[in-house]
């Protein structure tokens, strides 16, 4: 395997570890929380699997619905019996990275950027991706008084949520596509890219010291009910106009330990996909309902519909679209080449996929199996 520098320097790694709150990225921002609250007790009497309890983590964020729903309706904890679920919310990529490292949490929904990092730094021995969650979500907002067209956005004050994360990758690599110039670790250039906490964009763009940010939902549609426009919704740049925004991993030692605990996880997260996707509404109100437990404040009708109806529930990891956000990421000067040839476990996502009359799914050449 080539050696391969993380999305962020080791320095920068460093000081996100310092200073939790100034992460960001698809929600990132903070430290990891305990959701007990959140959590339904295994039924009383229900068999154990071969673990007691199984630790997941995910973020509070709508991008993350899979596991805010499956958690909120039970729909995990069915398919385990009597072992336990723990759920943890995590608001930074290297934190989630570094509890499944530590054996804090054993499955999480992460992006495909931390996953890429959290991969490679351990030689590809510390995780392995066993599913998809979502796709899309992602857009550049903008305010109309200063950004009428694409090009328009040369020379101007764009948000992204954190150096190196899944959105800043992409959005450097769409303004090298425009031919415009960006020193990726400074963010200088051609235009001012501003790695900007999710949860202060919206006051960053009503302060005037943004024109705009290229972030996830539920943030991107705050900006829009600020007065902001969308300008481009990133979907348009992909085949299909899908690609992973939402993995699911496992710790390699929890996955060889515990197999028939994973997949139950994984036959509840696909469950739970198919109900989102044939209960829509109910599956929006479901997912605010846990984002208001965990924030104390529900999102308003004018963020969580349109947000909402930019996100597709998919149980595919789009393993070509995680191949190419890597390349952006070496394109861009974040990433020396990766192998990331064992970065997918399909087998038991696969297996529950036929025993549910579905598809199954490719790794894109990048399977351990």
């Amino acid at each position: 395997m080539s050696a391969a520098r993380p999305l962020t320097t080791l320095r920068t790694l460093a000081v996100i570890a310092a200073l939790p709150l100034l992460l960001t990225a698809c929600g990132y921002g903070s430290n990891s929380t305990d959701d007990g609250k959140q959590t339904p007790a295994a039924a009383a009497g229900a068999k154990k699997l071969s673990a007691d309890e199984v630790k997941i983590g995910y973020f509070p964020n709508l991008t993350h619905a899979t596991a805010l729903v499956g958690v909120q309706e039970g729909l995990f904890q069915k398919e385990l019996g009597g072992t336990t679920i723990k759920a943890s919310t995590f608001n930074a990529g290297p934190s989630e990275i570094e509890a499944l490292n530590a054996g804090s949490i054993d499955i999480g929904w992460i992006g495909p950027s931390p996953s890429i990092n959290g991969y490679t730094k351990s030689n590809g021995k510390n995780l392995r991706i066993i599913g998809g969650s979502a796709s899309g979500g992602v857009k550049l907002v903008v305010n109309p008084k200063k950004i009428k067209s694409l090009k328009d956005v040369k020379g101007k004050k764009i948000a992204t949520p954190q150096l190196g994360n899944t959105q800043d990758v992409a959005f450097l690599n769409w303004i090298a596509d425009q031919g415009w110039k960006v020193d990726a670790e400074s963010g200088k250039g051609d235009v001012s890219v501003v790695r900007t906490d999710n949860k202060v964009t919206p006051d960053a763009y009503k302060s005037g010291s943004i024109d705009g940010a290229w972030v996830p939902e539920p943030t991107a549609s705050k900006l829009v009910a600020e007065g902001g426009e969308v300008l481009l919704d990133e979907s348009t740049l992909w085949p299909d106009k899908k690609f992973v925004i939402t993995n699911i991993i496992v710790s390699q030692k929890f996955l060889k330990e515990h197999p028939d605990v994973v997949e139950a996880v994984l036959r509840g997260s696909v469950k739970t996909n198919a109900w989102i996707n044939a209960n829509p509404d109910e599956a929006k109100a479901s997912a605010n309902k846990a984002l208001e437990k965990l924030s104390g404040k529900a999102l308003p009708a004018d963020v969580i519909d349109p947000a909402w109806k930019s996100v597709t529930f998919l149980d595919d990891p789009l393993a070509p679209t995680l191949n190419t956000e890597a390349q952006h990421a070496v394109k861009a000067g974040l990433l020396d080449k990766p192998d990331l040839k064992g970065i997918y476990d399909l087998t038991l996502l696969n297996k529950v996929l036929k025993a549910e009359g579905k598809s199954e799914v490719d790794n894109a050449g990048l399977g351990a199996e």
